[in-house]
């Protein structure tokens, strides 16, 4: 069942996990802003295979997440996966459920466009809820350009729709 929204934009990650949780400290930020309609916000936590159904409904998602990728903490690099392989290494705790996901998108026909901002992290820490000051600093950064890619998309969808 597709939604009538064009634009899904999910934070993924764990908050008891200090910067792991990035994602989810995003989409609860973004939730709060008035966004245009046409675009819905989901902390998705560490659902994996739970999301599915919200990337069957959506043509577009933005997923914001954490990466061990070994880039100084705070780096935030937009990748666009077609396929499991295309996304980082180490996706941090729910890397698996994520790849295993976008597989069974791919087998079932149903892959929508996913535009993933990454944010390096140093570790994953066991407990808290706080983000550290580098991770902090970057939020807004990472919601500007969220915004950016979010408006484009649906200036790309208004064009499409006058043709």
């Amino acid at each position: 069942m597709q939604s009538s929204n064009k634009i899904l934009i999910l934070g993924i990650g764990n908050y008891l996990m200090g910067d792991e949780g990035i994602g989810v400290q995003v989409a609860n930020k973004m939730i709060h802003d008035n966004l245009p309609a046409g675009v819905d916000v989901l902390d998705g936590g560490t659902g994996g295979f739970h999301l599915l159904e919200y990337f069957e409904q959506y043509p577009n998602v933005i997923l914001i997440d954490a990466t061990l990728d070994q880039n100084p903490p705070g780096t935030i690099r937009l990748i666009k996966p077609k396929f499991a392989k295309d996304f980082p290494p180490a996706m941090s705790t729910h890397d698996i459920g994520l790849k295993d996901m976008v597989s069974a998108l791919q087998l079932m026909g149903t892959m929508p466009i996913i535009d993933l901002f990454v944010v390096s992290i140093e570790s994953i820490q066991q407990q808290g809820i706080e983000l550290t000051p580098e991770i902090e600093a970057v939020v807004p950064l990472i919601i500007d350009k969220v915004k950016e890619l979010m408006y484009s998309l649906l200036e790309t969808e208004k064009v499409v729709n006058k043709v």
